[in-house]
């Protein structure tokens, strides 16, 4: 779930505010030269020139108008276009008056909503590659703050109705203000190794259970990454040129890989820790009937020792603490995900019910 901004519809009000009355000074400024130009046969140049100085009450006497016509004319149009003018001023300074409390008021809202956060994930960067994951944290419904300060992707991001801080991600406060110290996990996708790395020591050093995700542009950057703090460093280039050998070598699997990270077989992979409550913990895999019923494939077993598993037997036991890496349909997923959490609030029956 990402947080909405308020006050973007109010902002735009405003603006639009501001533009029409900027077009009605200039629309009378134009409908006081058509006038002159008619009626005193003077230049274009000359009757905006007069026009513009009627409209703004400066009247330098230069030039003037001097038939009965022009003389009533002016009349009107100075009664008029003054009303035009102070309207429009007054519509501006409401405009941007009004714009800045409701910045105020929304950044008040942002901040007691950030102070209030807890479990979150937060983006430093959300360019080529943490747009991506911008989109999918959106999809997946789950609770993120995005840290960036290129104008243009903040406009993107808040036309999406993400919830940005215009700031700096490499500073402490920054990181403080998207509540880093309650987060579940962080990403640092800025464009620079070096700010990554300073980044990920600043988060590590507030706090030292979150996980972190960071980005490295260049391949010797990841070492320094895993040592500034990093559980996980992603190297684009790196994974992209594996990909593509196994587009040439291999087409069938990645066909298959493909299809599910563009979701077409409605397949996913998803880990699920198994707590002590968990109906699953103490049984074998084939005690389960998370294969025959629910149709999922365990892929791995990550024991809570750092011991993996990989395509376990049946023979294997699920221990509590250990993390199972499954594939399979997301309702499917959901249960499983139930039924390893276990205690009271898992409604779904065991798998192991029928055995």
């Amino acid at each position: 779930m990402s947080l909405t901004p308020t006050g973007t519809r109010s902002f735009s009000g405003n603006n639009r505010r501001i533009l029409l009355a900027v077009g009605a000074v200039a629309v009378a400024i134009a409908f006081g030269a058509v006038g002159f130009y008619l009626i005193e046969g003077w230049s274009l140049l000359a009757s905006l020139y007069v026009s513009a100085q009627t409209v703004t009450t400066v009247g330098y006497g230069d030039l003037t108008p001097a038939t009965r016509n022009g003389r009533l004319f002016a009349t009107v149009f100075m009664l008029a276009g003054v009303g035009v003018v102070l309207y429009a001023l007054t519509t501006t300074v409401q405009a941007i008056v009004q714009s800045e409390l409701l910045a105020g008021v929304g950044q008040r809202r942002l901040s007691r909503k950030m102070s209030r956060l807890r479990n979150h994930f937060i983006i430093c960067g959300a360019g080529r590659v943490g747009s991506h994951l911008v989109r999918a944290l959106m999809a997946s419904g789950e609770t993120f703050i995005v840290i960036e300060k290129d104008p243009r992707i903040v406009a993107e991001l808040t036309d999406l109705g993400v919830i940005v801080l215009v700031r700096d991600a490499t500073l402490e406060e920054s990181l403080r203000e998207a509540g880093v110290e309650h987060a579940r996990g962080l990403a640092a996708f800025l464009p620079d190794d070096a700010d990554n790395v300073y980044v990920v020591l600043t988060a590590r050093d507030l706090n030292a259970d979150m996980h972190i995700v960071a980005r490295a542009v260049e391949e010797q950057a990841e070492p320094k990454l895993i040592r500034a703090g990093a559980n996980r460093v992603v190297a684009p280039t790196i994974i992209g040129g594996h990909r593509m050998v196994m587009a040439l070598t291999k087409p069938a699997v990645d066909d298959f890989l493909g299809s599910i990270t563009a979701n077409k077989l409605e397949l996913a992979f998803e880990q699920l820790e198994v707590n002590s409550e968990s109906p699953l913990a103490g049984q074998k895999l084939s005690a389960t009937t998370i294969r025959s019923e629910l149709d999922i494939v365990v892929v791995s077993i990550r024991r809570s020792s750092g011991e993996i598993l990989f395509n376990p037997s049946g023979e294997a036991m699920i221990q509590s603490g250990d993390v199972l890496i499954a594939i399979g349909r997301a309702e499917s997923l959901m249960k499983l995900a139930a039924l390893a959490k276990g205690g009271k609030k898992s409604n779904v029956q065991s798998p192991m019910s029928n055995v």
